[in-house]
């Protein structure tokens, strides 16, 4: 039975007190124990020669060797001098720091690159001097460091492909795929802003129409890959005759738009005779088949024959129906219209 102690004071039992001595070996125990768990390597060793003490299997397996042979002997017995020389100085800063120092130590060791986290405990008890070293490889921990780099390297990736897939399908919900011009609800958004601004600004822009006029009977048997060829060269030709402010769309199969800015209708005019003559005389080419078309086209322009978005487009489909009812293959103005004075 546990011998247990009174007080005089109180008469409380109380259990007996652990010496110092018993204090250090529980502690050095425990720590043998969490070292052993961890798989870190433990070493004590002579301050004034640098001999191991006591090791644990981990520190003595790091060097090459059993505890039992590495026990008595240094660093320099093990590690080229260099290396050694590098722990000894360790040693003796911890030493004359009194405290617990970490350091960080990258050598060769049976021929691989290693790197260790080494906490030195600086000790005396009674005339002699020790150090205590806790080895920590951070082998694993680079390892598991540069796995998670690589994780966040890919996972940055696939946000940088999601979002240029994002950016691709939103380039092509706003495009003809024939074309490649604008989508019908991209131009008109881009035509109510030139409206709102020509509006405040009091200055002028066009709006112009265009169908595609009825194939001849060669073209039109070759069916939906020759309007589809047709509709690539009209894509090709629109966009090489407007400006960046400008817009163009295909409104439907045969159907095609386009806004001028800060264009007036007789300037709307010249660029559209000059495009349509282009398209009379654009050669496209199906399965060795030269595919020939033309196109009508109605010019109107804010604020001379429309003033506001309604207007403008009756007036310009007007003029387009005009065109076609000419016969094709030719441009129609809308008409000016005259304020009573």
């Amino acid at each position: 039975m546990t011998p247990l102690i009174v007080t005089e004071r109180t008469g409380t039992p109380q259990p007996p007190r652990m010496d110092s001595v018993a204090s250090d070996a529980l502690l050095a125990q425990a720590l043998l124990a969490h070292a052993q768990q961890q798989g870190l390597a433990l070493g004590v060793k002579s301050a004034d020669d640098g001999r191991y003490l006591s090791v644990n299997a981990h520190l003595a397996s790091l060097l090459g060797t059993d505890a039992a042979s590495l026990v008595g002997h240094t660093d320099a017995d093990w590690l080229d001098a260099g290396t050694a020389a590098l722990l000894r100085a360790a040693d003796h800063t911890a030493l004359a720091q009194g405290s617990a120092l970490t350091s960080d130590h990258k050598f060769e060791l049976n021929g691989e690159r290693r790197d260790f986290k080494v906490l030195r405990v600086a000790s005396v008890q009674g005339d002699q001097r020790l150090i205590c070293s806790l080895w920590q490889d951070m082998a694993p921990q680079r390892q598991r460091d540069a796995q998670l780099r690589l994780a966040l390297d890919q996972l940055e990736q696939q946000q940088r492909a999601n979002e240029a897939l994002r950016l691709d399908l939103s380039e092509h919900s706003l495009r003809d795929q024939a074309s490649g011009l604008n989508s019908r609800a991209h131009f008109d958004d881009q035509m109510r802003r030139e409206l709102d601004l020509s509006t405040r600004e009091h200055r002028e822009f066009a709006l112009v129409y265009m169908a595609l006029d009825p194939f001849n009977d060669r073209v039109a048997a070759l069916g939906a890959r020759a309007l589809e060829r047709i509709c690539e060269a009209m894509g090709r030709l629109l966009r090489g005759n407007t400006r960046a402010m400008d817009a163009s769309c295909r409104t439907d199969d045969r159907h095609f738009a386009v806004l001028l800015s800060g264009v007036g209708l007789a300037t709307a005019h010249s660029r559209m005779e000059g495009l349509r003559r282009q398209c009379a005389t654009q050669i496209v080419m199906l399965d060795g088949e030269e595919l020939g078309f033309s196109v009508a086209m109605g010019v109107a322009s804010f604020p001379h024959t429309a003033h506001g978005h309604d207007e403008l487009i009756a007036a310009c489909a007007a003029a387009m129906a005009e065109a076609q009812r000419r016969g094709g293959n030719t441009v129609a103005l809308a008409s000016i219209r005259f304020e009573a004075g």
